[in-house]
């Protein structure tokens, strides 16, 4: 016989990960006027990705309340819409319509992610909160970011969950719990909970969003997970306990049921690094991986042209491009829908080729019905360049390059063309952030008339106004007349 002594109940101090999250949230001041101006660069742009991304309607129908009529009083009002609903529904509204176009910012490391996400559930408690009667303001929207940034960027530097099946919105999840857990008033001790329980819940975290044959990318995956983000941190916020040694239990905890026992790495402690550092998309709606080689297909288009030729001259396009970009958008097959068609590089970089543009609408059924993108999909190939793929992980340059070859049927080889670095990089951001703002005042014209729009320009461009400005009277800007 054998003696068991049976599993100790005694909780165990919290993972450090987990402390380190919460100490950062409650007590890390940021200081970084550069910061504090990209997170508003960054607002703008974001509500403005919201609002284009309602223009479609695969969109549209998966939002309002979940009963039809429901409108909650002092509830979160979804921008571009007359919705008005509990902070649950409102974070799915919010983060699902901002994440629709795969449009809004961007940050690649070990692993890539769209920080911005994480506006979805901090908008969505904070009006709420504000219409309560709680005194937020813009500011406070914008610290919120800074610190969901930090803290998406800072797991996904070193760290890289797409390599053992896991989707990069558990950062969402984490990062959006962590902040509106502050947000909604929980303690030091309360957060910690939040968090560990954002490891946990029960969403699928295995996911095949990126892999082939496995049916369309779900871009509400990121309104999913800030709604599970505003759940946890409810229910913590009414007793929940969490679970202290979540990532490091044996057998049982994060690192060994996911991460194949392997504990998380970090470059540097939480400060204010990602959002300085964030990528904006600027000129092309396109999984940024394949921004600057949709760059690189406009500069060919003019050659072309220049030439007296088209696309249908080409023979081949070599494309010289980073690891990560092979191993996420480099497709060859049938593309279904919006969704795979901008996270394949091909047909990024065939479209502009032939037409010399890549919008929103170049990702639509009708667009693609074109049989001359599939014919020059055919033709184009990628391969990895290892200097690019260094640069693109070290600290101090962070690049994104791809470079295109292309060769006639009449055996011309055309210069190559490589870019390095696209607009929306910090390397580029003055040449950026007019093009930004453009970017935005489209967004926002097919939703109000000219002298509303003149009074959004007005309030965004403001800095200290914006600041101050109260959240609820700040989302009212973007409620639908």
């Amino acid at each position: 016989m054998s003696v068991h002594h049976g599993e100790s109940t005694i909780r165990p101090e919290p993972d450090k990960v987990l402390k380190d999250i919460a100490d950062y949230v409650h007590n890390y001041q940021v200081t970084s006027d550069l910061a504090f101006e990209t997170a508003r660069l960054c607002l703008i742009d974001t509500i403005g990705c919201g609002l284009e991304g309602l223009n479609f309607p695969e969109c549209t129908k998966l939002l309002g309340p979940v009963v039809e009529g429901t409108v909650v009083p002092n509830g979160t009002k979804v921008p571009g819409t007359n919705y008005q609903l509990d902070p649950i529904r409102g974070a799915f509204n919010i983060g699902t319509i901002i994440r629709w176009l795969d449009f809004n910012d961007c940050f690649l490391a070990a692993e890539w992610g769209h920080p911005s996400d994480n506006l979805g559930a901090i908008l969505a408690v904070a009006d709420h909160l504000a219409r309560q009667g709680q005194p937020l303001t813009v500011r406070d929207i914008l610290e919120g970011m800074i610190k969901a940034h930090e803290i998406q960027g800072g797991l996904a530097l070193l760290n890289s969950f797409n390599r053992v099946g896991l989707d990069h919105v558990v950062l969402v999840k984490v990062a959006s719990t962590a902040v509106v857990s502050k947000l909604l008033g929980l303690s030091h001790s309360q957060t910690i909970d939040a968090v560990s329980q954002a490891w946990v819940d029960g969403q699928s975290l295995r996911t095949y969003r990126h892999a082939p044959n496995t049916g369309p990318r779900k871009s509400w995956a990121a309104g999913d997970a800030c709604s599970r983000a505003v759940n946890l941190a409810l229910l913590v916020k009414k007793g929940e306990l969490g679970l202290p040694s979540v990532l490091t239990a044996k057998t049982w905890g994060f690192y060994d049921v996911l991460f194949k026992g392997k504990p998380f790495e970090f470059q540097m402690p939480f400060g204010s690094y990602i959002m300085e550092n964030v990528l904006f998309k600027i000129s092309y709606p396109a999984e940024f991986h394949a921004q600057t080689a949709v760059e690189a297909a406009h500069t060919i288009h003019k050659q072309l042209k220049a030439l007296g030729k088209s696309s249908d001259d080409i023979k081949s396009v070599r494309i010289r491009t980073q690891e990560a970009a092979i191993r996420i958008i480099d497709k060859q097959g049938p593309l279904d829908n919006f969704a795979d068609r901008d996270h394949a590089i091909s047909y990024m970089v065939a479209y502009p080729l032939i037409f010399g543009e890549l919008t929103s609408n170049s990702y639509t059924d009708s667009s693609a019905a074109d049989p001359r993108i599939d014919a020059l999909r055919a033709k184009i190939h990628c391969v990895e360049d290892n200097t690019f793929s260094v640069n693109y992980h070290e600290p101090s340059k962070r690049s994104i390059g791809n470079a295109l070859l292309v060769e006639l049927n009449d055996g011309t080889v055309l210069d190559e063309v490589e870019v390095e670095y696209p607009v929306g990089h910090k390397r580029r951001r003055e040449e950026g952030i007019p093009l930004l703002m453009e970017k935005f005042k489209r967004h926002i014209s097919a939703h109000f008339n000219e002298a509303h729009q003149q009074k959004i320009l007005a309030t965004v461009t403001n800095a200290q106004s914006l600041s101050r400005l109260p959240v609820d009277k700040f989302t009212d800007l973007f409620v639908k007349p």
